[in-house]
């Protein structure tokens, strides 16, 4: 994994300014070394600036970027973020068809696979990837972004400047003007954050490159293409098919997303999907005389204080040890203390450019930091709950007749502590609704479904379009944050679009949530893990970690000189810190409720300041 930026400008030689130019491709590597520590590398000529920090991951000698061919007339550049993993297939294609390759790395396969497939490539791939291309010729750019949009990447134009990146930071150490939010970004964060609409982010101009989408940049001119949508289509397999075809393409994702000149590792909670993935990496490794290591998170104190709720039924560190010793892997408990998860909550700010999913994320940066000591690449069970419909709105009644974002769905929660002016000026509730009902016109529908089908279709397309989205954005910048490659299997396309297809009866067969994949993992866990109830992610509930967020929050409050204060009502705020915390009626998805609360507007201040955000309310 790595991390690209750069630069486009139609008019004007940059070669005339060489010096001032190249400084600023230096700095956006600068603000994105955590994603690439081992390496950078800069390309400059008249029209096009590119920029890349790289973890090397394959070809650690000489998969250096950005990378150059030439072929006949043209030369090609590239910067990318990401691994192709039919790399191997690509490139025997390629050098039956007369390609002599110079590394062993997916790199130069995705350069090589350009200058003969053009546009036509990006259906080729299999993979995590972002990526640049300039043409010195044509003097054309294009980005390009995986069909999920695993890795990010991000753009803005002004005039005849084209801007991009991996992160959000690079744009602004190109343009600091560009950290401007207006209304609509007011909306972003406190109607949708900690998720935010497809294609735009909370800055006023800067935007996202679609997930299966590319981008032509030429003479002033953005073009748009899609290569990749989900579609709807009749499922014909029997209910047997089904789960032998789910349990295969399961498996060679993961056989795939080995691919690796390092060791590997894997999080292992204990949870179906975590040990599924497990399961399958140790038995490969097995096979060629290696032993897995796992490792599995938890917090301080929470074997006293965790509290058993609807959305957490279980604590994960009981069921990841007895898959621990059912592997036979190498396993490790990371714990984190109250302190660590609190400081590391300004860390996640950064890592996202933006108030991101408080603790929730700040804990997991905690514990991608503790990996990246010992690891670079792990494989993760991400995905499987948005793609096999295991949370409770896609079966509990109440929640799947709700008319509104499952996961966020109380405005009231969201605006308690906010000033009544400010809502009066914002149209939080009206930005949700509309967000919500475009996406539900967009899902590919199928002629013929009952309206009940149908809604389980939209609760799908929704789940995959905007909280998966959300949780992908969280593993990524938390783990490159800390040089750590982490791969998603269940966010394979080829699962992706089976599943989709697959009618709610087989996907809950037996009655049970994720049933499909249940199915599809006999042999190879345990019944008591195979068949465990679903438990999310691990947070805290610890008093002493609650009492931190109310200490900070109190300080802002005290203050007259916090940001945040444009937005909250002090009297509001007071008495939400005199009433005991809620920990089971979460305001966006099923971690994040009181407490959360609380460190998100923590969060939001220090951004406010840190990034001296200029407001246009």
């Amino acid at each position: 994994m790595c991390g690209i930026s750069g630069f486009y400008k139609s008019h004007g030689n940059l070669i005339f300014q060489k010096d001032t130019y190249e400084t600023i491709l230096h700095k956006m590597n600068h603000v994105q070394k955590h994603r690439g520590p081992d390496e950078d590398g800069i390309y400059l000529d008249d029209h096009c600036g590119l920029a890349h920090v790289r973890l090397s991951i394959l070809d650690l000698a000489k998969g250096s970027q950005p990378m150059h061919c030439c072929t006949g007339s043209e030369d090609y550049w590239i910067v990318y973020n990401g691994e192709i993993y039919n790399m191997p297939e690509l490139r025997r294609e390629l050098q039956q068809q007369g390609i002599v390759f110079q590394t062993t790395c997916d790199t130069e396969v995705l350069l090589q696979g350009y200058t003969r497939w053009g546009d036509d490539m990006y259906e080729k791939l299999n993979g995590i990837f972002a990526f640049a291309i300039w043409e010195t010729k044509k003097r054309q750019l294009t980005l390009c972004r995986d069909r999920l949009g695993v890795k990010p990447l991000f753009f803005a134009q002004n005039n005849n400047t084209f801007v991009f990146g991996s992160e959000i930071k690079s744009l602004l150490s190109y343009d600091k003007t560009l950290s401007k939010v207006n209304k609509e970004g007011l909306c972003e964060l406190l109607a949708l954050g900690p998720a935010h609409t497809y294609g735009k982010t909370v800055y006023q101009h800067i935007k996202e490159v679609l997930p299966g989408t590319f981008l032509k940049i030429c003479g002033g001119e953005v073009q748009e293409n899609t290569y990749w949508k989900l579609e709807s289509r009749e499922h014909t397999d029997s209910v047997e098919q089904t789960i032998e075809k789910t349990s295969f393409l399961i498996q060679s994702a993961i056989h795939m997303q080995m691919l690796s000149d390092i060791p590997i590792c894997t999080f292992l909670s204990g949870g179906l999907d975590s040990s599924i993935v497990s399961a399958v990496t140790a038995n490969r490794l097995k096979e060629q005389g290696k032993t897995l290591t796992t490792y599995s998170f938890d917090f301080e104190g929470n074997q006293t204080y965790f509290e058993a709720n609807s959305f957490q039924p279980s604590q994960d560190l009981p069921f990841a040890l007895e898959m621990s010793e059912y592997l036979g892997t190498n396993h490790h408990v990371l714990q984190c203390s109250n302190r660590d998860l609190y400081e590391h909550l300004s860390s996640a700010m950064f890592a996202r450019d933006f108030p991101c999913m408080a603790d929730v994320e700040s804990s997991l940066l905690y514990f991608c930091g503790q990996v990246s000591k010992h690891h670079r690449v792990t494989l993760t069970g991400e995905c499987a709950d948005e793609i096999f419909g295991g949370y409770p709105w896609f079966y509990r009644q109440d929640m799947f007749d709700r008319n509104a974002f499952p996961w966020s769905y109380d405005m009231d929660a969201r605006t308690a502590l906010l000033k009544p002016g400010l809502i009066e000026k914002l149209p939080l509730q009206e930005y949700s609704v509309n967000a919500y009902e475009t996406t539900i016109r967009e899902t590919p529908v199928l002629s013929g479904e009952s309206k009940e089908e149908k809604r389980r279709r939209e609760l799908s397309y929704l789940n995959i379009k905007w909280f998966m989205a959300t949780l992908l954005e969280r593993m990524d910048r938390t783990s490159m944050y800390n040089g750590l490659e982490a791969r998603v299997p269940f966010a394979d396309h080829r699962i992706v679009e089976y599943v989709f297809n697959v009618p709610w009866s087989m996907k809950f067969m037996g009655d049970t949530e994720k049933g499909l994949l249940r199915n599809a993992a006999r042999g190879l866990l345990p019944d008591s893990i195979l068949f465990r109830k679903k438990s999310p992610y691990p947070k805290t509930y610890h008093p002493v970690y609650e009492q931190l967020l109310k200490d900070e929050f109190l300080r802002i409050l005290n203050s007259t000189s916090e940001p945040v204060l444009e937005f909250l009502d002090k009297e509001r705020c007071y008495d939400f810190l005199n009433t005991p915390m809620s920990y089971g009626k979460p305001w966006f998805g099923q971690l994040m409720a009181g407490p959360q609360l609380l460190a998100y507007y923590i969060q939001m201040n220090q951004w406010l300041k840190s990034y001296s955000i200029p407001l246009d309310i």
